[in-house]
């Protein structure tokens, strides 16, 4: 399946649900609200994306916290469930995908190599789930089109 094909049934699944949808996105830059606003008739599901580069930004739209990102860095598990639950309560969105990553070419450590990427979901009156992956580094944008993937993918899995 393309990526294209994912946010299409992704979309469809949200409107069959009758719930809205929104990104918090930090490694994509909104390739994934890019990804489903592609599709015509998006905007019946579609709410908004955050783009959330900084960790300034993500303290100030989605408020993740100061110590939350002192802690445990932009890149973590934290970080993407606070994005995720930042996105659900400051949208109208039943269902939002956070992703936190590093899609290099530089910035990597041992800790936290190229290609690692957070995911933060949340939909309305369930538990927050996150999880990585480690993506093999191929690129910058190999990295990135991935972490889209991945997204609509885990979408997807929490509507059933």
């Amino acid at each position: 399946m393309t990526n294209s094909d994912l946010a299409n049934a992704l979309l469809q699944a949200c409107q069959k649900r009758g719930i809205m949808l929104a990104t918090a996105e930090s490694c994509t830059g909104g390739m994934i609200i890019a990804a489903l606003t592609d599709i015509a008739g998006s905007s019946a599901v579609v709410d908004r994306g955050f783009i959330t580069y900084s960790n300034e930004a993500k303290m100030d739209m989605l408020g993740v916290s100061a110590a939350t990102l002192d802690a445990h860095g932009a890149v973590s598990r934290e970080t993407a469930i606070e994005m995720a639950t930042g996105a659900l309560t400051r949208s109208r969105a039943g269902l939002t995908l956070a992703v936190t990553g590093i899609a290099g070419p530089g910035g990597g450590s041992a800790e936290k190599p190229v290609g690692l990427v957070w995911f933060g979901v949340a939909l309305d009156g369930r538990p927050i789930g996150a999880e990585h992956q480690l993506f093999a580094d191929k690129g910058r944008d190999f990295i990135r089109r991935e972490t889209v993937r991945q997204a609509l993918e885990l979408g997807l899995q929490a509507l059933g």
